[in-house]
Parts: C-alpha cells; sequence; structure tokens
C-alpha cells in the first residue's frame, strides 16, 4: 500500500503543476493576479460536486476554499475498514454544548476536515436499537453507507420551499447521474441483493455492496423475514422505499473508499486549467462586494490555518457556502446574517436580519441495546487484512458496515400516537434504523470567526423521542424473537422498557444516547418572499445578492437515511440551478 499510494500521490501533484492548480497554503495564490467566476466554500460533498460540476465549463473559472489537507495518500481515508482510526487531524474536533436531555453531557461531534468533508472520516458508530451482543459486543457502523432514504422526505423539500420542482421524481435522474454501481470488491455475484433498475451507472460517486457474505448471521436474518408480519426483506432500499431488512450499499469502488474528493475532484478535475483548490484554508466571513440597493455579497475572507494571515478575494458571479450545517450558519453569522439581537450578544454588527440562520438543526439520534447469542465472534487479525487489502483491494478492511440493516415504522397502534402526531414525511417513510430527529441549533461564541460554534442538538427535549425510542427497543425485541432465531439468541441484555420503571430506562436512556453524526437544517430552504427560513428554493440566501447555499444545511428535516446521498442529490441539482443562471 505505501508504494502504490505515493504513487497516486505523484501522480496528481504531477498534474497538478501542470495543469489546474492545487495549493496548499494561502500564501500561493495571488488573489490580485487570478480572478473567479466562482467561489466555494468547503470541499466536502456540496463543495466537491459544485466545484466539480461547474469547472466542466471552461468558460468558468472556480476557486475551491478547503480548512483541511487533501485527501491523496492518506491510508486510513482510502481503506474502507480503518476509518475507527483516522488521525483527528482531519476532523474538526467538534463538541456540543451540555445537553439538557442527556443529563447534560457533552457529545463529541466528528465532521471532516481534509478534502471530501465528511465522506472522507465517516467514523464508528452504534445503530440504535439493532446493536447485537454475540458473546461480545458487535455494534453496527455509520460509515460510508449509501442510502437515499424515503420519497416523502424528498416531496417534504418541495412542501416546505413551495417549489414542487423538489420531489423524489424530479431529483431521480440526478441520483442516476451521481452513481456509479460497481460489483462489490473481489466480484463477487450479488444478484438478488438489490434491484439495477433503480441504480445508476456512470456517474462519479461509486456504490457496492459488501465483499463478504452471505454469513450465517445474514442468513439467519433473511430466514427471520420470511417469517416475520412486520419486517419484510426489502430487495431496493434506494427505490424511496426503505423499509425492511435490506443488504447494505455503500460508497466503496474497488474495494476503496470513495469520498467525494475522490468522485469528484480527482485526477482528470485537477487538470483542468480553470480550477484552483485552496488547502488549509478557513473562510472566516463573506463580505458586501458594493454598495447596491440590494446587499450583493461576493467577497469572502480567508485566513491561511498555518500562519493566520487574511486576505479576500472576490467571485465575478457568486460565492457559494458549502461548508456544512455547522460551518455554513457559523460562517454566515460571524458575517452579520442572523439573528440581530443574537449577533448583538456576541458584538457582532448584524448587516442582514435573517433570525433563523443555526436555527432548526436535526439529526439522527443513537441508542445501542444488545442479545446474548450462541455465537462465537472471530477477531480480525488487522495486519493480514491490511496486507489482503493492499494485494488486491478485497478482504475485511474493504468493507466499512455489516451486510444488512433494518428500516422499519412504528406500529400505528402504538400508543405514542394517541398523544403526538407522527414526525415521519409521509407512510414510505421509516422511524427506526433507529434514527429519530431532534430540533437543535449553531450559535456562534464570540465575535472571533475562528472560535467553534455552540452546537446544541437538543435530544431528548420532547416527550415523544423517548417514547419513541421504547417503541424502537420493543420492534427489536420483536425482531429478535422470531422463530428462526430459536437457540441462537440466548438473552435480551436491555435496556428494557417493559422492565424498568420508567424513570429508569430514560435514565439509561440519556446515558448512553448518542448522534449520528447527520446534521442538517440550520439554513434551510423555504418559499421565495416568505419571511421564514434562510433560503430560497433556488439555494439564494434571501435578501442577498451574489450568495448562495449548497449543503446539508439547507435540508429542512433529517431524511430517513444516512445523509451523504441526500446531500448528494441536493448538490447536483444545484449545479444545473446555478449553471441554469448564467
Amino acid at each position: 500500500m505505501g508504494k502504490l499510494t505515493t504513487l497516486v500521490g505523484l501522480l496528481v501533484l504531477s498534474a497538478s503543476l501542470v495543469h489546474g492548480k492545487v495549493y496548499t497554503d494561502l500564501e500561493q495564490l495571488d488573489s490580485a493576479k487570478e480572478s473567479y467566476d466562482f467561489i466555494v466554500v468547503g470541499g466536502g460533498v456540496g463543495g466537491s460536486v459544485v466545484a466539480s460540476r461547474l469547472s466542466e465549463n471552461p468558460r468558468y473559472n472556480v476557486l475551491l476554499v478547503e480548512a483541511g489537507p487533501d485527501n491523496v495518500g492518506v491510508t486510513e481515508i482510502a481503506v474502507p475498514g480503518m476509518f475507527f482510526g483516522i488521525n483527528r487531524t482531519y476532523t474538526w474536533g467538534h463538541v456540543t454544548t451540555p445537553q439538557v436531555g442527556l443529563n447534560d453531557r457533552s457529545l463529541p461531534y466528528t465532521q471532516g476536515r481534509v478534502l471530501g468533508g465528511s465522506s472522507s472520516v465517516s467514523e464508528w458508530k452504534a445503530i440504535t436499537v439493532l446493536s447485537l451482543v454475540v458473546k461480545t459486543e458487535m455494534k453496527l457502523v455509520d460509515g460510508m453507507m449509501y442510502t437515499r432514504g424515503s420519497s416523502d422526505d424528498f416531496d417534504l423539500w418541495g412542501k416546505v420551499s413551495g417549489d414542487r420542482s423538489w420531489s423524489w421524481k424530479t431529483l431521480f435522474p440526478y441520483f442516476l447521474r451521481n452513481e456509479k454501481l460497481v460489483p462489490p470488491p473481489g466480484g463477487r455475484n450479488a444478484s438478488g441483493q438489490y434491484d439495477p433498475r433503480y441504480h445508476g451507472y456512470r456517474g462519479p460517486t461509486t456504490v457496492s455492496l459488501p465483499w463478504g457474505g452471505p454469513t450465517d448471521f445474514d442468513l439467519l436474518a433473511l430466514k427471520n423475514a420470511e417469517q416475520s408480519k412486520e419486517i419484510k426483506f426489502n430487495l431496493e432500499p434506494n427505490s424511496g422505499k426503505p423499509s425492511g431488512l435490506i443488504w447494505v450499499q455503500s460508497t466503496i469502488g474497488n474495494g476503496e473508499r470513495c469520498s467525494a474528493a475522490v468522485g469528484f475532484l480527482g485526477t482528470k478535475a485537477r487538470e483542468r486549467p480553470n480550477l484552483t483548490i485552496l488547502l488549509n484554508t478557513q473562510a472566516t466571513r463573506v463580505l458586501p462586494s458594493k454598495e447596491s440597493r440590494q446587499l450583493d455579497i461576493r467577497t469572502l475572507e480567508i485566513a491561511s490555518i498555518a500562519s493566520g494571515k487574511t486576505t479576500a478575494v472576490t467571485a465575478k458571479k457568486e460565492v457559494i457556502l458549502s461548508a456544512g450545517a455547522f460551518g455554513t450558519p457559523h460562517l454566515l453569522l460571524n458575517s452579520g446574517i442572523g439573528d440581530k439581537k443574537d449577533l448583538e450578544e456576541v458584538k457582532v454588527k448584524a448587516i442582514h436580519h435573517l433570525p433563523e440562520v443555526g436555527k432548526g438543526l436535526s439529526d439522527h439520534l443513537t441508542f445501542p441495546v444488545g442479545w446474548t447469542a450462541n455465537d462465537t465472534i472471530k477477531p480480525v487479525d488487522y495486519a493480514a487484512a491490511l496486507e489482503q487489502w493492499q494485494t488486491n483491494r478485497t478482504g475485511p478492511l474493504s468493507e466499512a458496515v455489516g451486510h444488512q440493516v433494518m428500516f422499519a415504522r412504528i406500529p400505528p397502534s402504538a400508543p405514542l400516537f394517541k398523544e403526538h402526531r407522527d414526525p415521519a414525511s409521509g407512510p414510505n417513510a421509516p422511524h427506526i434504523e433507529i434514527t429519530l430527529a431532534a430540533s437543535g441549533s449553531v450559535k456562534i461564541a464570540s465575535n472571533n470567526p475562528l472560535d467553534k460554534p455552540l452546537i446544541d442538538l437538543g435530544f431528548l427535549t420532547h416527550p415523544f423521542d423517548i417514547e419513541a425510542i421504547k417503541e424502537g427497543v420493543r420492534l427489536a425485541k420483536r425482531w429478535y424473537d422470531g422463530p428462526a432465531y430459536k437457540g441462537y439468541i440466548t438473552g435480551f441484555l436491555g435496556p428494557d422498557p417493559d422492565a424498568l420503571p420508567a424513570e429508569e430506562f430514560a435514565d439509561q436512556l440519556k446515558a448512553a444516547a448518542g448522534t449520528f453524526w447527520h446534521p442538517v437544517g440550520t439554513a434551510t430552504i423555504s418559499p421565495k418572499g416568505a419571511k421564514h427560513g434562510v433560503l430560497d428554493p433556488d439555494l439564494k440566501v434571501k435578501g442577498v445578492k451574489g450568495l448562495r447555499v449548497v449543503d446539508g444545511s439547507a435540508i429542512p428535516y433529517v431524511p430517513t437515511a444516512h445523509t451523504q446521498a441526500s446531500v448528494y442529490v441536493l448538490s447536483e441539482r444545484a449545479s444545473d440551478l446555478i449553471k441554469d443562471s448564467w
């Protein structure tokens, strides 16, 4: 792996020197001599897609600004199964504020600070309710999983924005344009584990099914789904109807992680003379570009991570914020765009009153429960697995997550629906993976744009949250009580909402709950002309000329899926909206 990684890095570097420009520090950028049509802030999913798609047109000169380093040549990023050991250099190191609903615990919050953003650094995370203990605890993970969510999720975008062109039907061709489904690592036959009709085969983002399987444990789950009246096998979770037992699809191609940087900012993109990538440089503020009747913001203040030196660059056409659900509102607020009262409290001069900037954060909550089973887990020999991966890109390290997961709806007869309305986006949207939404916020701590944002997830602050988690645990209990697991499952470790007093269960939930790291909604779309929301349906900041947002912050509610596919499809359509504007 070492020799191959070095070779790839040298090839990319030499291509960049001859054609496109990849600068590793602000000192290398001559802002006085170079001009740009579009400046894109953030090299995560949104920024990588938009910068790449816009620079496909040789008439557009594009600058992409990324706070972190390059992704090329980083072994633990490239190897799917090594994501649990990624160096913290490549993350922001965010920590939430003390969470009232979690007994005032603060949670570490992993967000990528490297080209590719969080698509480069997805981490180890237990999937709520579906965790299983087999002698020792096995946890499924939240890494590289490619799930689009429910068709209802995307139709909801149209309802919330007042623009029905945001819909599953409109966006589905963009899913296909974005995706390149490839065989599993090693080329095993995955027939019967997906439906080819719902996939793209020529896009930049490679997607595949797991290298291994079906294992004995996989076959037990399939047998149980045949006999279950509640959870059936779902051949294709990305059809818009995700509920059921599914085979995992991941953004992995030829055994390597396919981040947004790999898919959209590879060698061919870097060879474009009209694309400049500026690394290790943090955007600090957006600034008014000229005096006009409408606020015109196309200037970006940037600072070198190494030296702290600042400069400003101005786009001829637009500045596009793709700094993520935390970074984008943080940048807007530090620029004086937000709730005037909140800004005054931290001594930031308001230049545009948009009260909902940073509000409306939603995320997925996790809660592990476990069972004991009559089985033995064979530990992975990581040295041997790495050697196998280096040799032919197969083996345990060519996978990131378990082979299967379940999505399910809470039964309509559940007692909680007598007191609370169903929060799902529609009948096709599952409640359980488990992934439950809560409302929080992102604020700034001071008038120093380099200070970290204040992140409040708002978990378990609504009575529905705890009751829904209880229903999720009960659903999982019913699953593992199925006849296929007789003689295999030997006991339930809990916590059990049907055995513990309500207060004790709530205490255990508050002590163990965590985040899935799927933040959205902090700069959401709303109807054109509406006083609420932050963005018009075309993703332009309300009341501002020259400033647009393309990332997860624009998504109004967290989807019933892992969020990378949603941000990919948003960004693909946004690229066309921007092109059509010019």
